[in-house]
């Protein structure tokens, strides 16, 4: 039980840095409430599994290579600049009345915490990085069952800060006014853009 709330802890101090993935999933909570933020959490977890399931049957080493990185580090930036400046474009219709606004279906929220996870370099570099050195350690030590058992730990870290993300950036909306809403939106929404443009670079520098 100790090595599992061991794996719990691990997968809350994968999901806790601030990136793009959270603050995206911040803007999303403040704009539309607790579910469309636990949602994009949701699809941004479902991509997370998609790397982890690579990473485990070897795939990653593909993803490792310049030219796919390369494809990464573009979209990458391509999808966060976009999201950042669709989100700018939004602000205005940040209110703090809970049904008023624009509202968009639960499904475009799925899509685009999907997206914007699957197409982050960061995450993905990440679950090379961190998981493969997991899967290196307990297989050494541990079955293939339990090696599962402590993914799915892993699994139910992330979910709890997804869910707590969800409820403290749709809890800001009924206890803050709209100028700090928007004030956060737009943090939010320039660190968005700010990730997407060092994609780019990055891109740029490992195609030259």
């Amino acid at each position: 039980m100790n090595s599992i709330f061991t794996y719990i802890f691990l997968g809350i101090s994968l999901a806790a840095p601030i990136g793009p993935v959270n603050a995206a999933q911040l803007d999303t909570g403040i704009k539309n409430g607790f579910f469309h933020a636990w949602i994009f959490g949701f699809g941004a977890l479902m991509a997370d599994v998609l790397y982890m399931i690579m990473v485990y049957f070897g795939i990653g080493q593909f993803i490792d290579s310049p030219y796919m990185k390369i494809f990464l580090w573009s979209f990458g930036c391509f999808v966060l600049t976009y999201t950042g400046i669709e989100s700018l474009l939004t602000i205005h219709e940040i209110k703090v009345d809970m049904k008023s606004g624009k509202r968009i279906r639960l499904r475009q929220s799925l899509v685009s915490g999907f997206l914007v996870s699957l197409l982050n370099p960061l995450t993905i570099l990440f679950w090379l990085g961190i998981y493969g050195s997991v899967l290196a350690e307990t297989s050494q030590n541990f079955q293939a069952n339990q090696i599962i058992t402590f993914s799915l730990a892993i699994i139910v870290g992330i979910l709890l800060w997804d869910s707590t993300m969800a409820f403290l950036s749709s809890g800001a909306r009924k206890f803050l006014s709209t100028r700090f809403l928007i004030i956060i939106s737009l943090i939010s929404s320039l660190s968005m853009i700010a990730f997407g443009i060092y994609f780019g670079i990055q891109a740029y520098h490992t195609l030259f």
